[in-house]
Formats: structure tokens, C-alpha cells, sequence
């Protein structure tokens, strides 16, 4: 009996792998640096990473064509969105060239950065041009004091701000802002930033502080719960709750009731996402991360420089996902806040 004639048909694609939780990867954070020219306390406080530390060498960190070829598997997995994050990703030379080659692989239906601002007003436009979509700016008060205090930056945030307006000018929408609420540091700048935001057609996401890493010198009672923040933003500017965007949204969304815009929450300790979280964090040095609280990841650059094809890193990327089963912050104790983790340097927020 002769063989059947071949189906010419393409074979429908694998299924995108599930974890144990049955979540899906659909967000990639993408660190191409661990470096930072900032020192925020709640990130790389510089009684830690001071002139003597020894950050990766430059050997160590996936070149971009490595970054490319990764992202296209975790895109044939099923990713829809590619954040570029580090460290601060402006700080690698040549970003642009890096978002050109990820603008254009196919299924990509988001692009964007997280940044520090600090280099924007030259940096936006190029950036745009490659093909970056959206942006996002950590800015944790408008008071030039406290931004300093917060940032251990020297650097005055007007420059922060002008940033901003060049990301607005090249069209790079919509244009969000994240700050960080540490009590005692900044939660008296929640107003006035909300204020800032409103007038400047800025989406504001504030962020309760994290016990990420082991460096922060994270305690309970510096948090500024969520219902507090809301608290008080409402009292100034009426809020009304809204939908997610998208199911695994991490902010907590709230519109003003006069119309003039969007603000929201991201509360990680008094209100955890884990459950719909769906990201994965390549580090600057090809490491996968499942969880932004993980104390270790699984290597992919060594695999990927010692000649593994494209089907082989994409098993080994699937195992790991498939073994997933992270919801720390659910799971959040006493108990779990000194456990080792990497630092949110390495993994991007």
C-alpha cells in the first residue's frame, strides 16, 4: 500500500504552555542592563551599589541579535507584549537599533520601555522612530528635594520632565508615569502629583512599596496601603472605579469623575495580582525569571551560545513555564519578606 499524499496544509502551531495555575505568558520584561545611573532607595541603594560594585561585565550581558532570537520564541509562545526595562535601559548604548529589531517581529502587538526619564530628551524621537509604541516614566515626586532624596540621583526633575515632553512630542502614547509611595519619603507628593497628571493628560500608577530584592530595607510599616492612596486621592479629584484594560492588568484602575483622566494603583502587598499574572523576565544576562520575587532563574545564554536550535530553547522554555507556579505575593508573610530574592535591577519591575 502506498503512502498517503502529504497533507499540504501547515500544521496549526503548538498551544501556547500553561503554568500550574493555568496561566498563559503573554508580557516579556526584557533587561538589557543592570545598570543605572539612578540610586533609588527602593531599587539600588547606594550604601549597596556604590563606586565598588561589581556590576556584569560587558561578556556576560546578551548581545542584542541573543535578545532577538529569544524574544522571537517567547513571541511564538504566545507573548503579545515586549517591555524593555534593566536597570535603566537608556543607559545601553544603542537601544534604538535593539527596538527596531523587535518592532518587527510578528505577533508583537505591544512595545514599550520603562525609564527612568533621565536621557529622553534626546533619546525619545529616535526611539519612536525605531518603532517604541509606548513609554512609561518612574517619577516619584515633583519636589526637586525629594526626587532627589528618593532618586539619590543629582540631577534636578525638571530634566525628568522634559523628558516627558519630548516622549509626548515624538508621539509616544499613551504616556504613563509610576511613582513609588514609601511613607516617610514621599507620600506627602501623592496629590500633587495627581494634580501634575491630570493637567498634563499623563496616566499616573502609583506603586506601594515592595519587598523586592533584599537591599531595600522593606518594612510593613512604610507601605502606603492602596486604600489610603485612593483615599486620598479621591478627596482632591473624585475617582470612579473601571474595568482592567486586559485580563492580568496589575494596576487597579480609577477614573476622575469630571473626565479629565485615568489613575491607578499597583498593589502588590495589600492587593495581590498573582493569580492572572502572566509575565516572564528575560535578565540582562539571559536569565528567565517566572516571578519579579524570585530568588534564582533558569539559564537560557548558555544554552543559546552553546549552539541550541530555536525548538530546543523553546522546550526548555516551556518546561519552565509549565512548572510555574509563583504567587508569593499571595502568599506574603512575615516569614517570606527576608527570603533571599534578586534584586529588581537585574529583572526589570
Amino acid at each position: 500500500m502506498s503512502d498517503p499524499t502529504p497533507d499540504p496544509r501547515p500544521r496549526p502551531a503548538e498551544a501556547p504552555p500553561r503554568d500550574l495555575l493555568g496561566r498563559n505568558p503573554r508580557d516579556l520584561r526584557i533587561s538589557v542592563t543592570d545598570r543605572c545611573n539612578f540610586r533609588c532607595a527602593y531599587c539600588m541603594p547606594a550604601e549597596v551599589f556604590g563606586r565598588d560594585y561589581a556590576f556584569l561585565p560587558r561578556s556576560q550581558i546578551l548581545r542584542f541579535e541573543e535578545i532577538v532570537r529569544l524574544a522571537g520564541i517567547f513571541v511564538r509562545l504566545g507573548v503579545e507584549k515586549l517591555r524593555i526595562t534593566g536597570g535603566e535601559p537608556t543607559v545601553r548604548r544603542d537601544l534604538p537599533d535593539l527596538v527596531r529589531q523587535l518592532a518587527v517581529l510578528d505577533g508583537v502587538l505591544d512595545l514599550t520601555l520603562t525609564t527612568n526619564g533621565s536621557a529622553l530628551r534626546t533619546l525619545a524621537a529616535p526611539l519612536a522612530d525605531a518603532g517604541l509604541r509606548r513609554i512609561t516614566v518612574s517619577l516619584d515626586s515633583l519636589d526637586d528635594a525629594v526626587f532627589r532624596a528618593m532618586s539619590g540621583a543629582d540631577m534636578p526633575v525638571a530634566r525628568v520632565l522634559e523628558g516627558i515632553a519630548a516622549a509626548r512630542d515624538a508621539g509616544l502614547a499613551p504616556l504613563k508615569v509610576n511613582m513609588v509611595v514609601r511613607r516617610g519619603s514621599n507620600e506627602e507628593s501623592i496629590i500633587p502629583m495627581a494634580r501634575w497628571a491630570r493637567d498634563e493628560d499623563v496616566i499616573l500608577r502609583y506603586i506601594e512599596f515592595m519587598d523586592v530584592g533584599t537591599a531595600n530595607g522593606w518594612r510593613m510599616d512604610e507601605v502606603v496601603p492602596l486604600a489610603e492612596i485612593v483615599a486620598r486621592v479621591d478627596g482632591a479629584f473624585p475617582l470612579e472605579a473601571l474595568p482592567p484594560n486586559y485580563p492580568g492588568e496589575v494596576a487597579t484602575r480609577f477614573r476622575y469623575r469630571d473626565g479629565t483622566g485615568e489613575v491607578g494603583v499597583i498593589a502588590s502587598v495589600t492587593a495581590p495580582f498573582c493569580g492572572a499574572c502572566t509575565r516572564a523576565r528575560l535578565s540582562a544576562e539571559g536569565e528567565l525569571f517566572t516571578c519579579l520575587f524570585a530568588a534564582r532563574g533558569t539559564d537560557l545564554r548558555g544554552p543559546l551560545r552553546d549552539g541550541a536550535s530555536d525548538a530546543e530553547l523553546e522546550a526548555l522554555i516551556r518546561s519552565v513555564w509549565g512548572a510555574r507556579d509563583d504567587r508569593y505575593s499571595d502568599l506574603r508573610s512575615a516569614g517570606t519578606a527576608n527570603l533571599p530574592r534578586v534584586e529588581m535591577f537585574a529583572i526589570g519591575g
